[in-house]
């Protein structure tokens, strides 16, 4: 902990070299720590160097008020969900545009309505309590079983299971308004 903090107020003063032991003795576990949630290791690099990247760059206003190992992984897990995000964005574009080609005027509109969606659905899963946010993206968005999800978060699959419950059923509730209107534009 004594070693956190001198990296830390050594980091808040532009010290060089003490950026470098930050890297040196935590970029190896960081990497590791992307890859529970990404089986690419160079997209878990990325990550890691952005999180550096950003750590170094905003040295000077940071505020860590856990431990400095904990800071990192929970940045890294942040970035590594929002990748998530990121491909599951791109795989519906591309099964989407799989389907509709080149659009027409009420192709347009259906576009429309589906990424107008989607901004819903990012919003709606930003509410979830992020116990239930991370075991429902990790079903539905990296495909894990609930079994696979129970040992990644250390939990039983039953509280997967209520996770995942808890997440739709609350999606439902923070959805129904867009999708009485999805359904009044579809009718029209």
């Amino acid at each position: 902990m004594i070693e956190e903090q001198y990296l830390l107020r050594e980091l808040k003063q532009g010290n060089k070299e003490a950026f470098s032991m930050l890297f040196r003795k935590y970029y190896l576990d960081m990497v590791l720590f992307g890859g529970n949630y990404l089986r690419d290791k160079d997209r878990c690099e990325d990550i890691v160097q952005n999180v550096l990247f950003k750590l170094w760059s905003e040295r000077e206003e940071l505020e860590i008020n856990t431990s400095l190992k904990s800071f990192l992984l929970k940045s890294v897990k942040n970035g590594c969900l929002d990748e998530l995000r990121h491909q599951q964005v791109i795989r519906i574009h591309e099964s989407y545009s799989g389907v509709f080609g080149d659009m027409d005027d009420s192709q347009t509109e259906n576009y429309i309505l589906y990424t107008d969606l989607h901004d819903h659905l990012d919003i709606a899963l930003k509410k979830l309590p992020e116990v239930c946010r991370v075991a429902f993206e990790l079903n539905r968005f990296e495909g894990l079983k609930y079994k696979e999800i129970a040992q990644q978060l250390e939990v039983s699959e039953r509280t997967v299971e209520v996770r995942i419950g808890k997440a739709i059923g609350l999606l439902r509730k923070y959805l129904k308004d867009f999708f009485i209107l999805v359904f009044i534009l579809l009718k029209c």
